[in-house]
């Protein structure tokens, strides 16, 4: 009874300061009213300021009401004898600066796990240090520009001291809880979704300070050099790592690929060969074609979890693939758009083997050119026109026509070198991807053919976030950055920070009560 006057004394204390302050913000209020000197900013600023210490005083009070957990210096529990511990300290850091709360814990011994925190499990407490909000503002700045610049933004306009270091581990811990998350996700706007549903997939490269691929061929080095040594000992010859060398002018790459891939649906939009040779050519967007609706991305890399290596690209269409098991039944058409990766194909017959599969036109057209360049200059009319001949002929439908004119083109020019290879492996392209590339169907039955979305998502999903001057990424540090950016990009952040809490308290204190 004692403890539970004194908690509300210090209730009282701390709402006391927290009205004193007010009245100091109502004080300078008016004097500022009657001021020539003092502009409407300066006032506002300073008003800011002054609440900030007000808030805090009001979160001590809620804090100095829970009390300090003291319920005895032992308590049954569940069919266990909790010990009450020494008083420890918690430090919260709120959005209005850090607050310390002291508390007992209880625990079956000195030493050993808390399994009750009374006071912790009252006022929800996070398992660290930062508050949910905090944690929320800070990521969301981290996810759209670096944890540096994130860190001081923040502080610029709180005054929350914090570290990068600090930001870094906020953002790993939520990203934790992303996978649940999307686990959960079982609907989207019904009232918006079309007929034909999109999943399309990319990769783009992100900077590394280690590629993962670095990390494994290190790992077998030094599993290398163990067996060497134990050669050794054993007075037998030892085998030497070998290291590829490189060619002149070859860089090391410090590149992994983020596996991307964005999933939606659109209305049918007909189009004859000739709509989309205009449109390219004045690459400008139909103003009657339809818009995607509830467009989602993701972005997967791989990388090692519990000792065992989980394949980027797998996971990617996984995660379509979850997409698909509550969407299909909406749409009545489902349509695979991509490049012509063949690990990426190989996956679409795993997962989506009924699926449509379209080759993105816009790769397409990138190959085009590079054979139009190969027999006439750069930027040439006649490299211009033979584009548009040949992209015309593959909107028909005619890409055996393509494939016989440019190895008749090939013998007949004489083509000798680089350009020669640069045909040949065009054609080889074209002869690899033909299934695929049945536009005349296409744009007869209303099919997207383009990647614009997937594409679209590697610039904004990967490339602005990930590819900032100077970045370099830890592979634990790029995938929860891609995932919590993800979610910000769909919309769905507030969605998951409501998750994230709820997930976070339940496995804390689900046997509070």
């Amino acid at each position: 009874m004692i403890a539970q006057f004194e908690s509300l004394g210090k209730a009282e204390a701390a709402l006391g300061k927290a009205q004193a302050a007010f009245g100091e913000i109502v004080d300078f209020v008016r004097m500022a009213a009657d001021s020539k000197e003092l502009r409407m900013d300066d006032i506002e600023r300073t008003v800011f300021t002054m609440t900030q210490a007000a808030n805090l005083h009001l979160l001590e009070a809620v804090a100095a009401a829970a009390g300090d957990g003291d319920h005895g210096e032992t308590v049954e529990r569940d069919g266990k004898t909790l010990v009450r511990s020494d008083k420890k300290t918690k430090f919260y850091r709120s959005i209005f600066g850090v607050l310390t709360i002291e508390r007992y814990l209880y625990s079956r011994g000195a030493k050993r796990k808390t399994e009750w925190a009374p006071v912790d499990a009252r006022l929800g407490l996070p398992a660290g240090e930062q508050s949910y909000v905090l944690e929320d503002w800070m990521v969301r700045l981290c996810v759209k520009e670096s944890f540096a610049e994130g860190v001081g933004t923040l502080s610029d306009l709180l005054g929350v001291k914090s570290s990068v270091r600090a930001a870094e581990v906020m953002a790993r811990n939520m990203a934790e809880h992303t996978d649940t998350f999307h686990e959960a996700q079982t609907s989207v706007d019904p009232e918006r979704e079309q007929e034909i549903l999109v999943f399309a997939a990319d990769g783009k490269g992100v900077p590394m300070r280690r590629p993962l691929e670095q990390r494994l061929r290190e790992e077998k080095a030094a599993a290398t050099a163990d067996l060497n040594d134990a050669c050794q000992n054993a007075a037998q010859p030892a085998v030497a790592p070998k290291s590829k060398r490189l060619k002149p002018g070859e860089k090391r790459t410090r590149k992994q690929m983020a596996y991307v891939g964005a999933v939606y649906s659109i209305a049918p939009f007909k189009r004859s060969a000739s709509d989309v040779v205009d449109e390219l050519r004045r690459k400008q967007r139909q103003p009657d074609r339809p818009r995607p609706q509830n467009k989602q991305v993701l972005a997967e890399m791989t990388r090692f979890r519990d000792g065992e290596v989980i394949n980027g690209q797998v996971r990617c269409f996984a995660r379509l693939a979850w997409s698909a098991i509550f969407r299909m039944s909406l749409a009545t058409t489902l349509v695979c758009l991509m490049d012509g990766q063949r690990s990426l194909w190989a996956l679409k017959q795993s997962w989506f083997g009924k699926a449509v599969g379209i080759l993105d036109i816009f790769h397409v057209l990138e190959r085009l050119w590079q054979v139009a360049h190969a027999f006439h200059g750069d930027g040439s009319e006649a490299a211009k026109l033979q584009v548009d001949r040949h992209l015309r002929l593959l909107l028909e439908g005619k890409v055996s026509c393509v494939i016989g004119l440019y190895k008749r083109m090939l013998s007949e020019h004489g083509l000798k070198g680089g350009r020669a290879k640069t045909v040949r492996e065009n054609v080889a392209y074209f002869e690899n991807n033909k299934e695929y590339m049945k536009y005349d169907e296409y744009l007869s039955a209303g099919y997207p053919i383009g990647t614009g979305v997937a594409e679209g998502a590697c610039h904004h999903l990967v490339k602005d976030r990930m590819e900032l001057s100077g970045m370099r990424w830890e592979i634990e540090g790029a995938q929860p950055i891609l995932s919590l950016r993800a979610l910000h990009l769909n919309g769905q952040w507030d969605d998951f920070i409501t998750h994230r809490i709820q997930h976070e308290q339940e496995a804390l204190y689900a046997q509070a009560a």
